[in-house]
């Protein structure tokens, strides 16, 4: 896979939790700042969406509306980027983070002017909040994004090591895909991302490359275009 010069890169909440299983684990979150600060320092533009998992999943009370379930997990989303903006500027990178809805002074309303301007001057974006509306996961919004931005590519750290046939927490014989397109990912129901988000980066030619977020150095790695991973692919 070729080195790409914007990315975005979902972040899954629950393994920056890390050990925690909850909230976040900040040696887990600095060692990602560090990566990125690495590929940012080599002229990647990049941009990250942060899942909400951490501290909400969307059916964790069936005595809540979905909208208002959902409507706290795009909340969620909004604290785990204030939080990990914040680290990065630690480690002495330029952040913005960028919401569909008005978080007061916290955020920057959403639109692609600013993302673009933001990306230009060499900033990591957050993108939180997702799509704003009820009824659309996280990998929705980091599929809009991604489209939006004109990425290369969508990066998934996630806690698994790729995509796999079956689960490989459940079947110990499952097999590890090194490359799929996501024409195959739709038609066998993989869910890499959800089928919504797997439609649009179909119709958008969106690739995406799967990679564990535990695995060294990762996401540096990943950002130079060496996916230990799955690449899915937008071939015909």
């Amino acid at each position: 896979m070729e080195k790409a010069r914007r990315v975005l890169l979902k972040l899954s909440g629950e393994a920056l939790a890390g050990p925690n299983k909850t909230g976040f684990d900040e040696a887990t979150v600095k060692d990602v700042a560090r990566q990125v600060k690495d590929a940012a320092g080599a002229g990647v533009q990049i941009g990250v969406v942060i899942g909400g998992g951490n501290f909400w999943r969307g059916r964790s009370s069936n005595a809540i509306d979905r909208t208002k379930a959902d409507q706290i997990g795009m909340l969620a989303t909004v604290m785990n980027a204030i939080y990990v903006s914040e680290i990065f500027r630690s480690e002495g990178m330029k952040t913005q983070i960028l919401t569909p809805f008005a978080c007061g002074s916290m955020t920057k309303l959403f639109s692609k002017d600013e993302a673009n301007a933001c990306l230009e001057e060499g900033k990591i974006v957050f993108f939180a909040g997702g799509t704003g509306h009820p009824y659309f996961s996280t990998d929705t919004g980091v599929a809009l994004r991604a489209i939006e931005m004109e990425a290369d590519v969508i990066l998934l750290a996630k806690s698994i090591d790729g995509v796999y046939d079956s689960d490989p927490n459940v079947n110990p014989n499952a097999r590890k895909y090194d490359r799929i397109s996501i024409q195959e990912v739709i038609d066998q129901n993989l869910g890499v991302v959800d089928m919504t988000a797997s439609v649009m980066c179909k119709e958008n030619r969106m690739p995406m490359a799967v990679f564990s977020l535990k695995e060294e150095n990762g996401i540096a790695l990943a950002m130079k275009g060496e996916i230990h991973g799955t690449v899915v692919t937008v071939e015909e």
